[in-house]
């Protein structure tokens, strides 16, 4: 498996492969709570990620994919890495991808204890607006919000 060759946009019969990026990312979250069968996340991926988010997948040459970002409005709600592709280069497409030409900014949310996530978006730009102590999510983890400003225009 290669380094992104393509970002494309999803369709519905992606929602398996990203279902499983999704579960194996989420996974190495040891700090999470299992909440969801799988089941339910592959549901959660198809009827409300898929059908209602603007989703960008990273494939490699051979079609593997490698990672998704999906964007409902001003808000990355997702973007994650099969572990496998992992400091490839990946998440840095995906979120080039989503910020190339955005005339408003960007806003995510990150669990506090993922510590990687947060240097990884402070890297590429993104300003810590606030901490929060998980009330506001299912998980009940300490959250973040951060900001990405719009990208300057085209000349």
């Amino acid at each position: 498996m290669g380094p992104v060759s393509r970002i494309v946009p999803a369709t519905p019969a992606d929602a398996p492969a990203v279902a499983d990026v999704f579960l194996a990312a989420r996974a190495t979250m040891t700090y999470l709570p299992d909440l969801h069968t799988d089941a339910e996340t592959r549901a959660f991926v198809a009827h409300v990620v898929l059908a209602h988010q603007d989703v960008h997948l990273a494939r490699a040459d051979d079609g593997t994919l490698l990672g998704f970002a999906a964007v409902d409005g001003d808000w990355l709600e997702h973007l994650y890495v099969a572990p496998t592709a992992w400091s490839r280069g990946v998440g840095t497409a995906l979120l080039g991808h989503v910020l190339a030409g955005r005339e408003s900014e960007l806003r995510l949310h990150v669990f506090q204890r993922n510590t990687g996530a947060r240097r990884f978006y402070e890297r590429h730009g993104f300003e810590l607006v606030t901490t929060g102590d998980g009330s506001g999510n299912e998980e009940r983890e300490p959250d973040a919000t951060y900001r990405h400003p719009p990208s300057p225009p085209s000349p």
